[in-house]
């Protein structure tokens, strides 16, 4: 396939995440009764993507979808070129000549992900059809880069058939999302603490930075911290740990796991660090808790 970057750089932007499915994995996962209908190829979150574009006059070998959370950038296909500012999504179709790339003043911020299968060109039509176009404005795009996010997370974990089931999850969201929301005038909605809430309380165990959090919501680092602050009195990263405690808390009333699978659960990888956390927030460790919870 004939595809170049556009501009200098290809990738390299400072915070960015990107996973790309090794090929011989790819055809393995499209075997597969599930992941065969949907499935994610590349994924990633480029903040703040200066001189980033692709230019693939023989389209792309899957479906692409890109969503804008700030900043600015361009799309070009037959149809013609259309602007792409914040809160913008783009749906490209397989096969179909295309180009796009950030403004060189305001660079925009992407969440984007690659998906193929044989139910994939059926949902990608739905969505188009139902935004007129490939590019269209969502009221809200924080829970489509929510779900773009959590398709990173998943593909984090590895080549396994639960990792890639759980990625064509989220994604078949995040296109129903489109699908569901066609075409829609900016308007008032939940705030972007609420919507980093929500991003954060689906999502845990797992961390999500402060910056990438904040791009979800179309926010910079340091007005969200200050927001969350004010709202909810705690920081971001704070706020995750009092999840990841409850989440702890919750394993310690109400089950028999061992206290290192409770940590792991919580999102901990080290028990000793989990322990020492768990003690610093509840003035008890995490055996001492238990045996006071149950009476002992």
């Amino acid at each position: 396939m004939d595809e170049s970057p556009i501009g200098a750089v290809r990738e390299g932007f400072v915070g960015q995440r990107m996973l790309v499915v090794p090929r011989p994995a790819v055809e393995r996962a499209l075997t597969h009764r599930v992941t065969g209908k949907l499935l994610v190829t590349d994924a990633g979150f480029f903040p703040h993507a200066a001189r980033h574009g692709r230019s693939r006059p023989q389209g792309a070998a899957e479906h692409v979808l890109l969503v804008c959370t700030d900043g600015s950038g361009w799309c070009r296909t037959p149809d013609g070129t259309a602007t792409v500012g914040r809160g913008d999504a783009v749906l490209l179709r397989a096969g179909r000549q295309h180009a796009y790339g950030a403004s060189e003043t305001d660079p925009w911020t992407l969440w984007w992900l690659h998906v193929t299968g044989s139910d994939s060109g059926d949902l990608v039509d739905a969505a188009l059809d139902a935004a007129g176009g490939p590019v269209t404005h969502l009221r809200d795009a924080a829970p489509v880069a929510s779900l773009v996010s959590q398709v990173i997370d998943a593909l984090d974990g590895g080549t396994t058939t639960a990792t890639f089931v759980r990625a064509s999850g989220s994604a078949w969201h995040a296109l129903a999302l489109l699908t569901a929301t066609g075409r829609r005038a900016p308007g008032p909605g939940l705030s972007p603490v609420d919507r980093a809430v929500e991003h954060l309380r689906a999502t845990s165990p797992t961390r999500t930075s402060t910056p990438a959090l904040a791009a979800m919501v179309g926010l910079s680092p340091s007005q969200l911290n200050a927001l969350f602050r004010r709202q909810l009195g705690t920081s971001p990263l704070e706020y995750q740990t009092q999840l990841r405690m409850a989440r702890a808390r919750e394993l310690l009333d109400s089950s028999t796991m061992s206290i290192a699978s409770v940590a792991r659960a919580a999102g901990y990888d080290d028990p000793l660090y989990f322990s020492r956390q768990f003690t610093g927030v509840h003035g008890l460790s995490p055996r001492a808790y238990r045996g006071r919870a149950t009476g002992a």
